[in-house]
């Protein structure tokens, strides 16, 4: 069983690497094409939009094709935007092959959590499908090592010539390597059984059921039988509601936008470009994005050994305190810089408290918000508008996503202090809306949703 989920998290080891590789390479990006801070944002926000469309189209997909097979997709379009962005001629022709790869992060995103929920046994359901954080912020952190190795090859530095090639191109271009290795993986795990009888495959899903869950695979088959003959194909309105969508529709979205809005992705996109305008050498900024990294992996782990214990509400308000608290001395910290854009200078004392509590914040997030909302999307819709409900919160975070990867640089250089007090006040909403909202799902069953 956990190497079932582990393969299927292989998905979401791509979706960390291919988001977060960009981190090293913009400052090479930037140099190579002659482009400013409009262009840079576009360029790397662009995968963002391509993970809105992947993850709308991978509900229907993979409950028309199966699971699997949408995996094999996924892990063609990550080879291919890999090749496509390390041999770029024009800027725009490196964002097209961007959205290429978003594509893939959006699927990935959606069947990943999606498989292991529907594969995992209640008891320990939280723990497994835990390994699509785990493998997402694996994936971040080794992007960032391969980036810091590449560009020490380089000189120290993403636009040094590294062979035929610039080392940017190298970063962009390793992730070929994962997502053979997730088709590969892909190839070797079984089926949903969910899926399976949903298709009228009973014995297959039967066979599945008894390698994954021993005795109790004869219950648990016709619970999902049941389950699945009370309810209809799902169409788009049935996930319609008084206000649009049905109000657990509401709170995924509310979830996964949440997510984005505290502004975490602005560590794993920017961080590199971040320290380097406070007076950071290149070098040295590639090796504390490489260190926020690690610290994301602590927490990852932490998530992992307490959400089946602890469960996934007390997390998520744990974590929303830590956020907002650290949030709020980043900003205070930032509030002593002058300057502006990539220009900007910082006293030692304040310098130290932004790098100490932004990794501190990044902790706070992992063991919280980074593995809870990932466990809660594959398992809180009912059974019926799984798919469906899933497809769109999953979209609504990578469109939240965008926005806060899009205005960040124009939010900087407006100021640099008031755009983390806004990430503060997100995270605050954020513990008010997981006090009041989240409902506990620790041990249940999917069908009992």
């Amino acid at each position: 069983m956990t190497f079932i989920a582990a393969s299927a998290a292989m998905g979401g080891f791509l979706f960390g690497y291919d988001s977060s590789v960009i981190n090293g390479a913009v400052t090479g990006i930037q140099k190579h094409f002659a482009v400013g801070t409009a262009a840079t944002s576009l360029t790397v926000s662009a995968a963002l939009l391509g993970s809105a469309v992947g993850a709308a189209i991978a509900g229907a997909l993979a409950d028309r094709i199966g699971r699997k097979k949408v995996m094999y997709i996924a892990a063609v379009l990550f080879a291919i935007s890999a090749v496509g962005s390390a041999l770029p001629f024009a800027i725009w022709d490196l964002a097209i092959w961007r959205v290429v790869g978003g594509i893939a992060i959006g699927i990935a995103s959606m069947i990943s959590p999606a498989y292991i929920a529907e594969v995992a046994p209640a008891a320990y359901r939280g723990r497994l499908a835990s390994f699509q954080q785990a493998a997402i912020v694996l994936g971040i952190f080794v992007s960032q090592l391969v980036n810091y190795f590449i560009a020490q090859g380089a000189g120290g530095k993403s636009e040094g010539d590294l062979g035929p090639l610039q080392a940017w191109q190298w970063m962009l271009g390793v992730m070929v390597l994962p997502a053979v290795v997730y088709f590969v993986l892909a190839v070797g795990i079984p089926e949903s059984p969910r899926w399976l009888v949903k298709h009228g495959r009973d014995e297959q899903a039967r066979h599945i059921l008894e390698q994954l869950e021993g005795p109790g695979a004869d219950a648990h088959l016709r619970e999902i039988e049941h389950a699945l003959s009370t309810s209809t194909k799902v169409r788009a309105k049935d996930l319609m509601g008084r206000f649009g969508f049905l109000p657990i529709v509401w709170i995924g979205i509310a979830l996964s936008m949440l997510q984005q809005f505290v502004g975490i992705n602005v560590i794993f996109y920017y961080s590199s470009l971040l320290w380097q305008s406070v007076g950071i050498n290149q070098s040295d900024s590639l090796l504390i994005s490489l260190s926020t990294s690690f610290v994301n992996i602590i927490g990852t782990v932490i998530a992992m050994l307490l959400v089946d214990r602890v469960g996934r509400k007390p997390l998520a308000i744990a974590g929303s305190i830590g956020m907002a608290i650290s949030l709020g001395i980043i900003a205070w910290s930032f509030s002593y810089s002058t300057g502006t854009g990539t220009n900007v200078h910082i006293p030692d004392l304040q310098g130290t408290m932004a790098l100490v509590f932004a990794h501190v914040y990044t902790l706070c997030f992992a063991f919280s918000w980074g593995v809870v909302v990932w466990v809660l999307l594959g398992e809180m819709f009912p059974v019926r508008i799984r798919t469906g409900a899933m497809a769109i919160a999953t979209a609504a975070q990578w469109i939240a996503n965008w926005i806060v990867t899009v205005t960040f640089p124009t939010m900087r250089d407006w100021n640099l202090s008031a755009t983390y007090v806004i990430y503060a006040c997100m995270a605050v909403l954020s513990l008010i809306f997981g006090a009041k909202f989240l409902k506990e799902t620790k041990g249940k069953t999917l069908e009992s949703m």
